[in-house]
C-alpha cells in the first residue's frame, strides 16, 4: 500500500485541470448527499437535512464538503483522526468503514454518527471520504452525565472489507427508541462513502494519481492564500465580546463565554479565555465542536467564495482552554453542543468583528437551533413515536439588507419537519406554524422574524428534551440595531389556556428553557415561539416606506411602528409624514 502525503508545494497544475479538480472535489461531495438523502430512514435527514459529507486527503486534510451543516465540516476532521488512531492506515483495506459518535473522541453530541471509509485504488490510498449523520434517537436524553445521553460509540469497525459487523449493529438498535431506522441510515450512510469511493477512483483513472495529489495539494494552498489576503483587510488590533447561555438546565444563571481576536498581518488568534468552567447541565461543547464552530463563523467574513477545505485553518489560532465549557473533559454532557454552544460561538465572534469591521457585519441571528425530541403515543394502537424539529428563527439584520426570516442558525443549514409528514408519520397535529409579529430587532434594517409553532399531542406526549435560549433578552443588535424578542416555550391546555414552561412568563417569572421529561396529556400542545434576528443600525433611520410595508405583512405592529421606528401611520396604513417628522425628531432630542 502506498501512502500518499500532501505537503504544501508550488503551483504546477495548469489553471483549466486545476479548476477541474476543483469542482470534482465539490461534486464528488454533493453526490453522497444525494444518495444519503434519497436512501436515509430518518425524517432527520431525508428531510430535514441534518447531515454533512465530506473528503480528506491521505493526511486528514479536508479536501472538499457540502454545504449541509457547517457545524459538522471541521469536526468530522478530528473524527476521522481519532478513527485512524484507533485503526491505523497501514491495517485497513478497501471497504471497511469505522463508525463513532462519541463526544470526547472526535464527535460532537452524541446523535452525530460519523462514518469514516478509505478509498483505494490499485493499493493507493487516495483519501478518505467521511459522512456524518444526525439520527433520530440513540437513547438517552437530558442528564448531567453523558452515559445519560445514550449510546456512546468510540471507534469501531463497522465494515470489515464490505462485510457488516452484524453484532455492533444489532446493539445499536437495541440502544435507540427508533430501531426501525437504524439499518436503512447505516446503508444510507455507507452509500454516500461508496459514491465517494466511486469519484475518486474515476478522477485517479482519468488523471493519474500524480495528478490528483497535487491537485489535493494546490487546493489547500489556494484556500490559504485567499484566507490570508481576507485576514489582512481587517485591521489589527484586539477585539472582544461575550455571549451566554440562559442556563444549562440545572444552574438557572446564565453560562457565558468570552472570546478573544487577536488580528495580525495574515494570522487571526481566537482566545476563550474567561469562559465560564464545564457545566453541569448538557450544553458543554467538546474540543472539536468548538474548533469547527470557530472556523465557520470566520468563514463567513473571510472567504466565503473559497473552496471550504482544509487551507483555511492554517491561518487561524486557537487557545480553548480546558475544563471551561467550551473544552471540557469526561464526563460532562454535551447533548446541546452543536445546537446551542456553536451558535453562541458565532455570534461572540460575529460581535467582536463587529468592532473591527462594522460596515460588513451581520446582527446576531437567534442563535439556537431550538432543537426537540419528542415522543407521541398513538391513542389508537397505543403505538409509542419518537419525531423531532429544529423549528427556526431569524436571521440579524445586514449592512444592506433586512435579515431573512424563519431560517436556521448559521450552524446548519437544516430544514423543518414539514406538518404534512409530521402529521402522516406521527399521531400528531399542527394547529399553528406562523410567522411572528413583531418578533425582529428593530434597526435600519431590521433582522428576520420568528415563527409561532403549535403541536398537538392526540395521544399522551412528552417533550424528552429540548434546548432553547435567548429567553432572557432576545436577539442583540449591532450599531444602533435593537433587541429582538424573546424565544418561549408554552403548553396549551384542554382548555385553551396558556403556561409558560419555558422562558419569561406574563407575570415577569422566567423559567428554564431546557427542557427534559416534560408531559402532556391527549389533546394538549406544545406551543414555541421562536425569536428574530437582531436590527442593523438605529431603528428610526429605517425608510418609512419600509416600516409601513412591515406593517401590512404584519411583521411589525403599528405600535411598534411608532414606538421603536418614529413612524405613524394613517387608517390605510401608509405614512403619515409630518406626524413621522415630529415623532423621529421629538425621540432624538
Amino acid at each position: 500500500m502506498t501512502i500518499i502525503h500532501t505537503n504544501s508545494v508550488q503551483r504546477q497544475l495548469d489553471p483549466i485541470t486545476f479548476e477541474v479538480l476543483r469542482r470534482s472535489f465539490e461534486y464528488t461531495c454533493e453526490r453522497m448527499s444525494q444518495v444519503l438523502q434519497k436512501a436515509s430512514f430518518s425524517p432527520i435527514i431525508y428531510d430535514m437535512v441534518d447531515y454533512s459529507n465530506a473528503i480528506f486527503d491521505p493526511d486528514i486534510n479536508l479536501i472538499g464538503q457540502t454545504a449541509n451543516c457547517p457545524v459538522h465540516i471541521a469536526a468530522m476532521h478530528f473524527s476521522a483522526r481519532a478513527s485512524l488512531k484507533q485503526f491505523p492506515i497501514e491495517e485497513l483495506s478497501p471497504d471497511d468503514v469505522i463508525i463513532l459518535n462519541d463526544p470526547y473522541d472526535g464527535g460532537t453530541h452524541t446523535p452525530d454518527v460519523t462514518m469514516t471509509m478509505p478509498v483505494f485504488n490499485e493499493g493507493t490510498l487516495l483519501g478518505f471520504a467521511v459522512s456524518r449523520a444526525h439520527w433520530t434517537d440513540v437513547g438517552g436524553g437530558f442528564d448531567t452525565h453523558i452515559a445519560g445521553e445514550g449510546l456512546r460509540l468510540p471507534p469501531s469497525m463497522l465494515y470489515k472489507g464490505g462485510k457488516p459487523n452484524t453484532e455492533l449493529i444489532n446493539i445499536i438498535r437495541n440502544s435507540s427508541r427508533t430501531p426501525q431506522y437504524i439499518e436503512g441510515d447505516i446503508n444510507a450512510q455507507l452509500g454516500a462513502l461508496r459514491a465517494a469511493r466511486d469519484e475518486f477512483i474515476r478522477l485517479a483513472n482519468k488523471y493519474g494519481v500524480d495528478v490528483l495529489r497535487q491537485g489535493m495539494r494546490e487546493i489547500l494552498d489556494y484556500t490559504q492564500q485567499v484566507t490570508r489576503e481576507a485576514i489582512n483587510q481587517i485591521p489589527d488590533g484586539v477585539y472582544e465580546a461575550s455571549e451566554y447561555v440562559d442556563s444549562d438546565g440545572f444552574i438557572d444563571d446564565p453560562v457565558r463565554l468570552r472570546v478573544k481576536l487577536t488580528v495580525a498581518g495574515d494570522r487571526i488568534g481566537v482566545d476563550f479565555t474567561g469562559s465560564d468552567p464545564t457545566a453541569i447541565g448538557p450544553i458543554n461543547s467538546p474540543y472539536a465542536n468548538t474548533a469547527s464552530a470557530v472556523y465557520y463563523s470566520l468563514k463567513f467574513f473571510l472567504n466565503p467564495e473559497a473552496p471550504a477545505n482544509a487551507g483555511m485553518y492554517r491561518q487561524i489560532d486557537l487557545n480553548i482552554p480546558e475544563n471551561t465549557w467550551l473544552n471540557p473533559k469526561w464526563p460532562a454532557p454535551t447533548l446541546g453542543c452543536t445546537t446551542v454552544a456553536s451558535s453562541k460561538i458565532t455570534a461572540a465572534i460575529w460581535m467582536a468583528l463587529g468592532q473591527a469591521i462594522p460596515d460588513l457585519i451581520v446582527a446576531p441571528t437567534c442563535s439556537d437551533a431550538n432543537w426537540y425530541v419528542a415522543s407521541a403515543t398513538d391513542p389508537k394502537t397505543g403505538e409509542l413515536h419518537v419525531f423531532t424539529d429544529l423549528p427556526a428563527g431569524g436571521w440579524g439584520g445586514t449592512p444592506n439588507h433586512d435579515g431573512m426570516h424563519v431560517t436556521m442558525d448559521p450552524l446548519g443549514n437544516c430544514q423543518n419537519l414539514p406538518a404534512e409528514i409530521a402529521e402522516l408519520l406521527f399521531p400528531i397535529r399542527y394547529n399553528a406554524f406562523e410567522m411572528r409579529t413583531d418578533s425582529a430587532g428593530a434597526g435600519r434594517f431590521r433582522g428576520g422574524v420568528g415563527v409561532h409553532v403549535e403541536i398537538e399531542f392526540l395521544g399522551r406526549g412528552e417533550i424528552i428534551w429540548m434546548e432553547c435560549s435567548r429567553t432572557r433578552e432576545g436577539s442583540p443588535g449591532v450599531n444602533g440595531g435593537l433587541h429582538s424578542a424573546r424565544q418561549r416555550q408554552m403548553r396549551k391546555s384542554l382548555n385553551g389556556s396558556l403556561e409558560t414552561i419555558g422562558g419569561m412568563a406574563d407575570d415577569g417569572i422566567w423559567h428554564s428553557a431546557m427542557l427534559g421529561g416534560i408531559q402532556f396529556q391527549p389533546g394538549e400542545a406544545f406551543v414555541f415561539e421562536s425569536t428574530g434576528g437582531g436590527g442593523w443600525g438605529d431603528p428610526l433611520s429605517r425608510d418609512p416606506k419600509l416600516v409601513s410595508q412591515d406593517v401590512r405583512n404584519n411583521i411589525v405592529s403599528k405600535e411598534q411602528a411608532v414606538n421603536l421606528y418614529g413612524v405613524v401611520l394613517k387608517d390605510d396604513l401608509t405614512v403619515d409624514q409630518q406626524a413621522t417628522n415630529v415623532k423621529r425628531a421629538a425621540v432624538k432630542s
